[in-house]
């Protein structure tokens, strides 16, 4: 799917940059707000998020529902998250309707709230960003919250020099459970519950 979507960006004259490689990996960074004006960021795309975490058969599994919208238009898309093979996380994303959305988030998971965000998508230094504010409602933890995130196959102190120097960036949390999406969305404190996920393969353990 990245190839294709890779050849077709190309045809188009559109740089992806390295974010489609095979062998890209997602990074994620913490800023510290308030973010600047808007006028200080280069071009961007504002979308509205939620996502409606999902009841599954296994505790070994991960289900979520996305829409994504701007100026009432709206896409949906159901990701089922598998734990690892072969050292790999799988993630099957699939796109639904309007209606299937309505009808699976009947099967939300009482565990976990909502999650409401603002995605701002740039491009900056030859290099695509997401930038994810947190939105009421939602739980404290996620009060201020704002995320960076990138794919890139670029090493570290090269990838340091492309971020967003406009941005405040506080420390790099990829990888980290405390910004896990699962867990954030989580209900109760981290302290109290046992589905606090550590990592994908084991899912559950008591934080």
């Amino acid at each position: 799917m990245r190839r294709m979507i890779s050849v077709v960006c190309q045809k188009l004259g559109i740089d992806t940059g390295d974010r489609l490689s095979t062998n890209a990996r997602k990074l994620k960074f913490l800023v510290k707000g308030p973010l600047p004006a808007d006028s200080v960021f280069p071009n961007f795309q504002d979308f509205n998020v939620e996502h409606i975490y999902l009841r599954t058969n296994s505790r070994k599994m991960q289900a979520r529902l996305r829409k994504r919208g701007k100026n009432g238009h709206h896409s949906y898309t159901h990701t089922i998250r598998k734990p690892e093979q072969l050292g790999q996380i799988v993630e099957v994303k699939t796109p639904i309707s309007q209606r299937d959305w309505s009808n699976m988030s009947a099967q939300a998971d009482e565990h976990h709230l909502k999650i409401f965000k603002k995605r701002r998508c740039f491009l900056h230094n030859n290099q695509y960003f997401q930038l994810d504010i947190y939105q009421q409602p939602c739980h404290q933890r996620c009060e201020g919250l704002i995320l960076l995130e990138t794919y890139s196959t670029l090493p570290s102190e090269e990838l340091q020099r492309r971020l967003p120097s406009f941005l405040t960036i506080d420390s790099e949390v990829t990888g980290r459970p405390d910004y896990s999406m699962f867990n954030l969305s989580l209900r109760d404190e981290w302290g109290v519950t046992n589905k606090f996920c550590v990592n994908i393969a084991e899912l559950y353990t008591d934080f």
